[in-house]
């Protein structure tokens, strides 16, 4: 293992500490919880007496399946990009409460589904399969209901950890839109075939109501505002640049960016017009702070898209949805700051090296000298605001990896009175998160948001 120190000209300016944490994640999970019990109200008033085993079924079978619809509405209105959520609670950890969520709301599909098939079988003196048979062809909407099932277990295999490995990102996630059409199909037969929405008006319209919410929501922030603003800022490419091997940054220009409100640290999902990427958007982070003009990212070559960006052709349409994400100044409230970095995982944390308040160190990590990308201007900025870097490579030296809360102490000895700003491949930013807490840094001062899928 190779260290090289940029020494400290000077310390910055210490700040107070920002703000406290955002109310907003708590104010999510509330109303989530809030619904849910909503919803079991609504099983409640509806449910007379549960006497036989076949009630018992059934009732349980209405329980989970009325979760089931309320927890679909939610996981779509999680992964809607709205601004409130996206920038207050993060885009990660969205996406973690999305996938928490996807696993409780399958599983309460599948539930469901067998409760009452059970429950109808006990009740009617049928077998399983001859009651099967007959919810599926003679129930109203139930036939559109099983092919939402089928999609959604579909769902369920290409989201496996296993199958998402063997799968590219586009694949991936146009896959997902699957689940839209799942969700209309099934919306049907939940008030058609119902007990707790057949004959009760009020509950019809509140269902409508939530969902007619989520679509409005996906409707506008992933389709609409995506084109309104492509046709109001006119991205285009301006230049690519080589910034080391594999990596490249690309420049981009165009109109009223200051409307965009973004800031350092914050990503886009940027679709390029033209052939061979104009069907897919991909997230990757701004590497410099957004000028009222002048946009920039740099990306490490990791796949056909990530890889094809260093052919773009200057005067290339680019659309941006975004931007996204609370890896942001707004998160600070320490006066010291460390920024982690791992490999590309530089580029939002460059950004923020130039913007971040307060007394900041930049740890740099990287397999080999050349692999450190944007170094000169790491360096041009740490002089100007008298800050600290060093920078860490594993090869050819070879040596254990530097991410031992040992060696953390070593390179910056007063490490716990840090806050961190973690960015690098999955497994370097889990062995961080082990050794920053061993550390003694508070799991609520590490900040991190991952753009795997």
């Amino acid at each position: 293992m190779t260290t090289l120190s940029h020494p400290r000209r000077g310390a910055a300016r210490s700040l107070r500490p920002r703000r406290p944490a955002s109310f907003v994640p708590f104010a999510a999970q509330a109303a989530v919880w809030a619904g849910a019990a909503g919803v079991l109200g609504l099983w409640w008033a509806g449910t007379a007496s549960v006497v036989s085993p076949a009630d018992w079924l059934t009732g349980a079978g209405r329980i989970t399946g009325l979760l089931a619809g309320y927890g679909c509405a939610v996981l779509v209105a999680l992964m809607a990009r709205v601004p409130l959520l996206d920038h207050r609670v993060g885009t990660d950890r969205l996406a973690r409460w999305h996938a928490m969520g996807g696993r409780y709301t399958l599983s309460l599909v599948l539930a469901h589904t067998l409760l009452v098939i059970w429950g109808y079988a006990l009740a009617s003196h049928s077998g399983v399969v001859h009651q099967t048979a007959t919810l599926v062809l003679d129930y109203p909407d139930m036939l559109k209901a099983t092919a939402a099932f089928l999609l959604l277990m579909a769902t369920a295999v290409v989201s496996a950890r296993a199958a998402r490995r063997r799968m590219s990102y586009e694949t991936w996630h146009y896959l997902h839109f699957a689940t839209y059409l799942a969700l209309f199909l099934a919306f049907g037969h939940q008030l058609s075939n119902g007990a707790d929405f057949v004959g009760n008006r009020p509950a019809q319209l509140a269902w409508y109501a939530l969902y007619l919410a989520v679509a409005a929501l996906i409707a506008w922030y992933r389709f609409l505002l995506p084109v309104r603003r492509a046709l109001r800022h006119r991205l285009r490419v301006a230049e690519v640049r080589r910034e080391a091997p594999g990596v490249v940054s690309v420049h981009l220009t165009g109109r009223h960016l200051t409307e965009l409100g973004a800031e350092s640290g914050q990503f886009f999902r940027w679709r390029f017009v033209t052939p061979g990427l104009w069907w897919t958007a991909n997230p990757y982070s701004l590497s410099a702070p957004p000028l009222p003009g002048h946009l920039r990212i740099t990306v490490k070559e990791a796949g056909k898209h990530s890889a094809a960006l260093a052919l773009l052709r200057p005067g290339t349409r680019v659309w941006a949805e975004g931007p996204y994400g609370s890896f942001t100044a707004g998160r600070r409230r320490a006066d010291k700051v460390l920024l982690l970095a791992g490999g590309v995982g530089i580029t939002p944390l460059r950004a923020l090296f130039e913007t971040l308040p307060g007394e900041v160190t930049l740890l740099y990590r990287a397999r080999r000298p050349e692999g450190l990308a944007l170094r000169s201007e790491l360096d041009a900025i740490a002089a100007a605001r008298g800050a600290r870097v060093h920078y860490v490579v594993t090869e050819p030296a070879g040596g254990s990896s530097p991410l031992t809360a040992r060696a953390l102490l070593r390179l910056i000895p007063d490490l716990a009175a840090h806050e961190v700003y973690l960015c690098g491949p999955p497994g370097m930013t889990e062995a961080a998160r082990r050794a920053l807490r061993s550390a003694g840094i508070p799991r609520r001062h590490i900040h991190h948001e991952s753009f795997e899928f």
